[in-house]
């Protein structure tokens, strides 16, 4: 027989249950994504929820839980920068599609001034969201020390500075990524490798640095010869780019970290006529969609899943809410090289 909700209301969770031939304590917890329900179950409440058109009431389930239903999304980073590189709108992007999969309600925050922070904690301590995903990756920032201080849970990605005991971390593999491409080039027959690096106040940068530095088995005094700082921006990678090949014009391959610079390093080497890859061989790192397969040439380059990464986040960030028992953890995710012909 059709279980079928008063015409004039709202279906309800006892509708959907019914509907569905569970029970409304199985339904409740297919609804807030327990994994404590049958495949069977599962299907049968998705499919009863759509049918009924049912809508969780959020404000009293809101009273009853005392969550929100929002996440924040918080950028330790100045405002041009997360509005220019792609990078950040590609972050941003994920961030939104993986908590709307979950029906939770992103909210952005950046974070850049002492009374941004000051702003911010306040906000994060007020009870207007549940939890937060952190993007704070620069030496000296404040924003973990804050964070430590919030009564909600925290999931960073990557590495913050200062202590990571207690911390949930989802990481990408840097140093491996960095030894990836360098050994590429090495096995191109590249004899002088240099590298952009980016900013050595983030740790992503730094364990790049390093992967490339294990590679070629390069002294602290080749370092500092074949290296140059890119910043993570299309003109600091055109500028470091320069800088190499005023320094070291016998440099035959670089190791770019991150497509943006690599961006700008191929722009410094079509200015001094060096011809990519018959020159110069270039390799990058995100294998960002917007840049890597654009370039001239397209750039091979070190893929991090950024949206993966979020959907770790986001999943861990979920569990924690759960309340489920889950050790505070650095998370490493895998680098792959993906070849185009830049190299």
């Amino acid at each position: 027989m059709s279980v079928q909700p008063h015409s004039s209301a709202r279906p309800t969770l006892e509708d959907v249950a019914a509907k569905a031939g569970v029970s409304r304590a199985t339904a409740s917890r297919v609804l807030n994504a327990s994994p404590r329900v049958s495949p069977e179950a599962h299907e049968a409440v998705t499919a009863a929820v759509v049918e009924l058109g049912y809508q969780p009431n959020h404000a009293a389930r809101a009273l009853v839980t005392r969550r929100t239903g929002a996440i924040a999304v918080v950028f330790s980073e100045p405002e041009p920068k997360i509005f220019d590189d792609p990078h950040f709108a590609w972050l941003i992007r994920s961030a939104a599609r993986s908590l709307s999969d979950v029906d939770v309600q992103m909210v952005l925050l950046l974070v850049h001034s002492p009374e941004d922070m000051a702003r911010a904690e306040r906000f994060l301590a007020g009870g207007h969201v549940d939890g937060a995903l952190m993007f704070a990756p620069h030496k000296g920032d404040q924003l973990p020390a804050v964070a430590r201080r919030l009564p909600l849970p925290v999931v960073y990605a990557g590495r913050p500075w200062g202590p990571l005991r207690g911390l949930h971390l989802v990481d990408h593999d840097n140093e491996g990524g960095g030894v990836l491409a360098t050994e590429h080039l090495i096995s191109l027959g590249r004899k002088r490798i240099v590298s952009v690096t980016g900013p050595l106040d983030e740790h992503s940068a730094m364990d790049r640095l390093t992967g490339w530095r294990s590679a070629v088995g390069a002294s602290e005094a080749d370092v500092a010869l074949l290296t140059e700082d890119g910043g993570f921006s299309r003109d600091g990678g055109k500028r470091a780019m320069a800088a190499l090949l005023a320094r070291v014009p016998d440099l035959d391959a670089v190791f770019v970290a991150s497509d943006l610079m690599a961006a700008g390093a191929l722009d410094a080497l079509r200015e001094a006529g060096r011809r990519v890859p018959e020159d110069v061989a270039v390799v990058g790192f995100d294998d960002h969609p917007m840049i890597a397969p654009h370039t001239s040439p397209p750039l091979t380059s070190v893929q991090q899943d950024t949206s993966n990464q979020v959907k770790h986040m986001v999943t861990h960030l979920l569990r924690l809410l759960r309340e489920e028992p889950i050790k505070a953890r650095r998370e490493v995710l895998p680098t792959v090289l993906v070849r185009r012909a830049s190299a």
